[in-house]
C-alpha cells in the first residue's frame, strides 16, 4: 500500500509541476481521465500523456508515461498502457471521448512498459509499428511484438500533419526510439530521458557509454522543442535533456 501511494503521489506531483512548467503557455494541462490504473491528462490543444503503473521487483509499482497525439480525427499513440486492461480503457476513451480514430500504435523499445498493452491494440485492428531492432529482441525475449517494422526513421502522417519516430543510438536500450510532434514542438522520449531528480533507474539492458551521446543528438536535431515527456515521473522541457545528458556522462 505505501508503494501504491508513493507512486500516486509522485504522479499527482508530476501534474502539479506540469503546469507550472506550461504556465507561459496558452494551455493549462488537465486531467481527463482517471482510474485505479490508467490516467490521461491533456497536456497541450491536440497532446495527451497517458499514465499506468507497472509492479517491479526492484522499484515497486511505477507509474509508466506514454503520448497521445491528434489532428483532425486520427490519432497516434506511443507506447501502450503497461496491460491489456488498460489498454482497453485507452482505445474506449480515444474512440468514444475523443471521437478518434487511433491510426497506430509505436512502442518505443522491447520491454513491457511500452508494449504489455499491445495485444488489445492488435485485437482493434490498430496497426503497431516498431524499430527492426525493437521486433528483434521482441521476438528474441519471446514475447509480443510490433506488427510492421522501420529502421532508423519514420515520418507518419497523421490527419492533415505528421510525427516523427527515430532512432538517434543507444541508450536505455539498442532499440529506443523518441517521437517527435512538430505541430506542438512536443518530445516523447520514452525511458530513453529522465525526469528532474531521477536515478539511472533500470540499466539491463542499457548502454551506459552511449547513453549521454544519443541524447546530444535529440537536443541538436530538435532545438525548437518546448515539452519533453519522460518515460516515468514528471514531463518538463529542454532541461530534461540537459539532465539526462549528465547523469551518463562518463566521468
Amino acid at each position: 500500500m505505501k508503494k501504491v501511494f508513493f507512486a500516486l503521489t509522485l504522479l499527482l506531483y508530476g501534474n502539479v509541476y506540469a503546469q507550472s512548467t506550461l504556465s507561459s503557455a496558452t494551455f493549462k494541462p488537465v486531467e481527463v481521465y482517471h482510474s485505479e490504473d490508467l490516467w490521461i491528462i491533456q497536456i497541450s490543444e491536440n497532446t495527451f500523456v497517458h499514465t499506468s503503473f507497472l509492479q517491479t521487483n526492484d522499484f515497486g509499482k511505477v507509474p509508466c508515461n506514454g503520448m497521445i497525439i491528434r489532428d483532425s480525427k486520427e490519432v497516434v499513440v506511443f507506447d501502450t498502457p503497461t496491460n491489456n486492461k488498460s489498454a482497453e480503457a485507452l482505445i474506449k476513451y480515444i474512440k468514444e471521448k475523443l471521437q478518434c480514430k487511433v491510426k497506430a500504435i509505436v512502442p518505443t523499445h522491447f520491454h513491457d512498459d511500452c508494449l504489455g498493452g499491445l495485444a488489445s491494440f492488435h485485437e482493434h485492428k490498430i496497426p503497431s509499428l516498431g524499430n527492426f531492432s525493437t521486433i528483434e529482441l521482441t521476438k528474441a525475449n519471446k514475447v509480443i511484438s510490433p506488427q510492421l517494422g522501420f529502421k532508423d526513421s519514420l515520418k507518419l502522417k497523421l490527419g492533415n500533419t505528421f510525427t516523427m519516430v527515430t532512432f538517434f543510438g543507444e541508450g536505455h536500450t539498442k532499440d529506443n526510439v523518441v517521437g517527435y510532434f512538430p505541430k506542438e514542438k512536443i518530445l516523447f522520449g520514452g525511458c530513453l530521458i529522465k525526469e528532474l531528480e531521477a536515478t539511472k533507474g533500470y540499466l539491463g539492458d542499457a548502454n551506459i557509454g552511449e547513453w549521454s551521446n544519443t541524447v546530444e543528438k535529440i537536443k541538436q536535431a530538435y532545438s525548437d522543442v518546448n515539452i519533453v515527456i519522460p518515460g516515468h515521473g514528471k514531463i518538463g522541457g529542454r532541461d530534461l535533456l540537459d539532465y539526462t545528458i549528465k547523469l551518463f556522462k562518463t566521468q
